[in-house]
Formats: structure tokens, sequence, C-alpha cells
């Protein structure tokens, strides 16, 4: 599960580039304390940084099927982590968000991750190493109790697979053909699990009629014995 820090518009101290559709800013600053109670610290994405082998996606609101554009620069300074990004030319999607963000209807940065180096305070935790996988523009930052709530209403109503592939679908994070292809393969596995299920019953029951047969058998058997 990728863990979020948020960072509001203001830390972030976006400029924007002489070539349209590029902008550079913080996605992340050292010392503060996010909305989860997280504070990371210099140095925390220098691994990730060096050893990861596939780009750092940069996503609307940390939806994978909502692909913004591509970070040209990531680095650490002394106070944060420093990105130039751009918005992918003819993407409408992409230019909706860019001409947002110059308008300053965007809060803020919010980086998706998986701690590798962590210590729990009493308030939260201190984020000492960071597998980055995205970086979001995000219009709000994210308040996980209350989706939370929601995904388990939404659960508890569920009657169908066509109801799990709606809800997949209108989450934003899976396209029409992904959320199928899950529910699919939900499909197969409930289909398997269930034979399996069946051919333990079946045995089960076998041993069962044997056992009652023998029973009979030993029964007939005590009949004949001699006092």
């Amino acid at each position: 599960m990728l863990h979020k820090y948020d960072t509001s518009i203001e830390k972030c101290e976006l400029k924007f580039d002489s070539r349209e559709g590029v902008l550079e800013g913080y996605a992340s600053v050292f010392g503060g304390v996010d909305s989860y109670g997280d504070t990371i610290v210099k140095g925390a994405f220098a691994e990730t940084l060096e050893n990861r082998k596939s780009g750092v996606l940069m996503l609307h609101s940390h939806m994978p099927s909502r692909v913004l554009g591509k970070w040209l620069d990531l680095k650490e300074d002394d106070r944060g982590l420093f990105g130039v990004a751009e918005f992918t030319p003819g993407n409408t999607d992409a230019q909706n968000v860019y001409a947002s963000v110059k308008h300053q209807a965007i809060t803020g940065l919010s980086i998706g991750f998986k701690p590798t180096s962590q210590e729990k305070t009493e308030d939260g935790r201190i984020l000492k190493g960071i597998d980055l996988v995205e970086i979001s523009v995000v219009a709000m930052p994210a308040d996980d109790a209350a989706r939370i709530s929601v995904v388990k209403s939404e659960i508890q109503s569920l009657e169908s697979f066509a109801d799990c592939e709606a809800i997949l679908r209108e989450s934003g994070a899976f396209s029409r053909a992904m959320a199928k292809a899950f529910i699919g393969q939900v499909k197969s596995l409930v289909q398997c699990e269930s034979e399996l299920a069946g051919d333990e019953i079946k045995a089960i029951s076998e041993r069962l009629a044997r056992k009652a047969q023998f029973d009979r058998v030993s029964d007939v058997l005590d009949q004949f014995k001699f006092k």
C-alpha cells in the first residue's frame, strides 16, 4: 500500500518555466509535519533517486489512470525534494490541470511512497528512507477516513460482479478494460476455489460413507460373536 505526504502550494514554491507546460518546485519539504503526522528528513530520497530503475509517475490525485506528464528532473537539496515537471502536450486532462495550477486553484503536491526506514513517534512518524513511486498534483489533500467510510458503504451494497466493476471504474484508478480484466481474474479464482472445495467435500463424503459401511459390517459381526 502506498503512503502519502502532502505539501501545501505555499511551500511548493512553484515557478513556471519559459517553456509552455513546464513548471518547477518542491514536491516535498523537509522538517514539516503533514496531515498524517509524518515528517520527512533530509536524505530520505537519496537512495530511491539513485537506484530507482523506472521513472517516478506524475499523476492527478494519486490516480494511475490519470497520468499528467513526466518529471524531467528530481533531486534533493537542503530544503527538500526539488523537481521539474512537464505536462503532456495535447493531453486535455493534463492541460486542464496545468491551467488550474497557473490559476492557483490547486492546493499542493502529494507524494505516493513506501517507507523503507522510519521512526515512530507519539504523534506520527519520522521518515528517514522513502521508495518514491509517484508525485501527484492534488486539488485537495486526501481525507482517508472519509474515503474509507464511503468505500465500506459501497462494499456493503454490492450485489454482483458488475457492481464491483462499476466501483473500480468510478474510483478513477481503473480503466474499463482494467476493471473487466481484474473482475475476470477474481471470477477465475472464485471458480477455482469452489471446485477445490467441491472436491474436498466429495472426498469427505466418501470417507464418511466408507466409515458408515464399516460400522454396519461391524454391527453384523458383533451379532455372531460367542459370549
